[in-house]
């Protein structure tokens, strides 16, 4: 563990990551964006990207204090209290590049994953936590805090638990045979995200072994050989039924714990990838997509909030309801909030 003492000043932290999803040239034309090779924030918004609060919004997260906390790909962590936004980056402490998933201890500690490594934030100095200190591997994916406290971390090279003072590696009954990744991460190894249902089970987004279940003793993994759309999953959430729903690069899937249904473009879903989601205060689903904006389901009509209702970004990687009602999509072009049926671009000022 290497303490770091924080300094909540505003800068600004540029940096790279090739593993985190990006549009394609394909997804960027169709949005309406360059047609070129070179894909940038401002071919779509047509607007000063400076004043936006980071070209990729990656991970959202409320706190107890009603703090909303933006994880970025190139501007460190950002909190908004209600009024101004706040920075921290490397001269804050905080060396993470890419943040990938942000979750609250019972402390109020925030534990934020990156391409860095695992990293805890106290609300004063930032601790982190490497392959030095039993991490399987620095470049993370999701994080879950499951009911016992216990951190479940997905990494490039599998599978790490974190019981708050020991590292322990689980291996996860994964395919890591050659495969055309839709992404640009192409380890076999890394889970996307993860999730712990109501009855306990711990589930993972796999990037091409489908998802896999543990139920605490033993690991079972559903494939497109049981009905999934896709082996790569991105993202899962579970509703108000029980019903968990996963959102795949070849559309959503509903699993009800016997079969899988699937819903695509031709259901009226806004596009076929789907990178994040989540369940709002109506038990109706949202969903992020990889080109075609926003996504909500009330489990009969999908409704797309997309160009039309102000999101000029189409690409939306992460999703939060806050405490107040109000809807935050992070997309790969800055911050937006949705009220009253319209996407407004949340910006620096």
């Amino acid at each position: 563990m290497k303490p770091h003492r924080a300094l909540l000043i505003l800068v600004v932290l540029v940096a790279a990551c090739a593993d985190e999803p990006r549009p394609t040239l394909a997804q960027a034309r169709t949005a309406g964006a360059a047609t070129d090779s070179t894909w940038t924030i401002g071919s779509v918004l047509g607007a000063d990207t400076a004043l936006q609060i980071g070209e990729y919004i990656t991970a959202i997260h409320e706190d107890r204090k009603g703090n909303v906390w933006f994880g970025t790909l190139t501007e460190g962590l950002c909190r908004y209290d209600g009024t101004s936004f706040t920075y921290l980056t490397a001269r804050d402490g905080f060396g993470g590049r890419s943040v990938r998933g942000i979750v609250e201890d019972d402390r109020g500690a925030l534990w934020i994953t990156t391409q860095d490594g695992l990293w805890r934030y106290d609300g004063t100095s930032f601790t982190s936590f490497t392959v030095d200190d039993g991490l399987a591997d620095n470049r993370c994916g999701g994080i879950t805090r499951d009911r016992h406290g216990t951190l479940w971390i997905g990494t490039n090279r599998g599978l790490s638990r974190y019981d708050g003072s020991t590292f322990s590696s689980l291996e996860l009954p994964l395919d890591t045979s050659p495969k055309d990744y839709p992404t640009g991460n192409t380890s076999p190894l890394l889970a996307w995200r993860s999730l712990e249902d109501r009855s306990g089970n711990l589930w993972f987004a796999t990037n091409g072994s489908g998802v896999v279940r543990y139920d605490g003793t033993a690991f079972t993994r559903l494939t497109t050989r049981d009905g999934l759309s896709s082996d790569f999953v991105f993202c899962i959430a579970e509703d108000r039924n029980g019903v968990l729903w996963f959102g795949t690069d070849r559309g959503l899937c509903r699993y009800d714990g016997a079969t899988f249904t699937t819903y695509t473009e031709a259901d009226g879903l806004a596009f076929r990838e789907v990178y994040a989601m989540m369940v709002d205060r109506d038990g109706a689903l949202w969903l992020g997509t990889g080109g075609g904006g926003a996504s909500r389901f009330d489990g009969t009509t999908f409704t797309t909030v997309a160009s039309a209702e102000g999101l000029r970004n189409p690409h939306v990687q992460s999703l939060l309801e806050d405490s107040r009602g109000r809807l935050w999509l992070g997309t790969s072009g800055g911050l937006y909030r949705y009220e009253r049926g319209r996407a407004i671009n949340v910006t620096r000022r």
